[in-house]
């Protein structure tokens, strides 16, 4: 039996890691700054995430949601603290995907209706609601298509409304910071202007922060940089540094009956005790401000270089943009300097997904890396 080529991969094959790094099978050694998507928020190999796993381990890994997990409410009490969403109610699942699925799925129950805005450049799953919101035809299927979808432009204010008004809209999806689409973000009047207008329409407002959530930008959610309240929010992805957990927080206005919502693996003892370990990191390492200062850094090192058209995003989630296909700097970044950085559907934006626990010192080093490939790609 062969295994399925989901993506196309490079020929490196990492067999450990640490911190920052992961050392392949020949020994040597990258500087990850990619994270496996953005999934490894507080680095490979955290002494206080393996022992918190181990212990777990060795006390119960699985029971369904048949019976009572403690570590449920612990996990929710510390989410809510940190994210400042302790009203909010929490569904646990195990995928960003199932996270929105499930997302779009309470929507339609308490709206009663089907149609979906979602925004151009936007990527929300591979399964059948998460991806027909997904504005990538490609990788639909025609049972996906037969979803209800309006598509529209970010920051199109005048597009926006025009979708709103027809008045059959259950949900508006957006990410804090698009990831696959290449860093796009909505602005401030904007994401206000969406909320507002939910709000005045019964429309619920879905924020998928399953990449740019969790601290990467500085706050413990992108959204929160524009000061505005979603209904329903989905994180997954840096939620467990690696172990496959996801959640929706879900406004306490919206109601959940027993039955509507159900996943056998969602909520298990060990990935909540790896969400809790994250939290527990993400608290005590400050994490979040940690995130903000490395931009900064980055932000000034690159300033000088003239190749760089426009640096996007914020906190540890940045796109570098370029006036040419990234795909051979990403090769020479990987093979000739071993920095791991990665692309996006915008060929020509290199994305920076680090944990966020990367020191100043491993950013220098993609830097003068940086620096050293370009001026090669000048002298050609």
């Amino acid at each position: 039996m062969n295994v399925l080529p989901v993506y196309s991969r490079y020929d490196i094959t990492p067999i450990k890691g640490n911190g920052c790094s992961v050392e392949l099978e020949d020994g040597k050694q990258i500087l990850d700054l990619y994270g496996g998507h953005g999934v490894i928020s507080i680095g490979h190999n955290h002494p206080v995430f393996n022992q918190n796993i181990k212990n777990q381990i060795d006390q119960l890994m699985f029971y369904s949601n048949s019976v009572e997990i403690p570590l449920q409410k612990q996990l929710a009490n510390t989410l809510g603290r940190l994210s400042g969403y302790e009203e909010y109610n929490l569904f646990l699942c195990n995928s960003g995907a199932e996270a929105n699925e499930n997302a779009l799925k309470l929507a339609s129950f308490k709206t009663g209706k089907s149609t979906v805005l979602a925004f151009k450049g936007g990527f929300h799953g591979r399964t059948s609601a998460s991806v027909a919101v997904t504005d990538n035809p490609s990788i639909q299927a025609p049972i996906n298509q037969g979803h209800e979808v309006v598509f529209v432009d970010l920051n199109d204010k005048d597009a926006f409304d025009k979708a709103i008004v027809k008045g059959d809209i259950c949900a508006v999806i957006i990410e804090g910071i698009q990831g696959v689409g290449g860093l796009n973000e909505a602005n401030v009047e904007f994401m206000q202007h969406i909320q507002q207008t939910c709000n005045s329409l019964d429309i619920v407002l879905i924020l998928d922060e399953i990449q740019s959530g969790y601290g990467r930008t500085g706050t413990f959610f992108a959204h929160q940089h524009h000061g505005i309240c979603p209904d329903l929010i989905t994180v997954a992805k840096g939620m467990g540094n690696g172990f496959p957990i996801a959640a929706v927080l879900v406004n306490p206005d919206i109601e959940i009956k027993k039955g509507m919502l159900g996943t056998t693996f969602g909520g298990n003892h060990l990935a909540c005790r790896a969400a809790l370990s994250v939290l527990e990191v993400l608290e005590d390492e400050q994490l979040m401000q940690h995130a903000l200062n490395m931009e900064l850094f980055l932000r000034h090192e690159l300033q000088n270089i003239s190749q760089i058209k426009q640096i996007k995003g914020r906190g540890l989630m940045l796109g570098l943009e370029f006036e040419f296909p990234v795909s051979e700097l990403r090769k020479e970044l990987l093979f000739t300097h071993q920095i791991f950085t990665g692309g996006s559907s915008n060929l020509k934006l290199l994305r920076i997904l680090p944990p966020l626990t990367i020191s100043i010192a491993e950013l220098s080093l993609f830097v003068n890396a940086l620096i050293t490939c370009l001026k090669t790609k000048n002298d050609e």
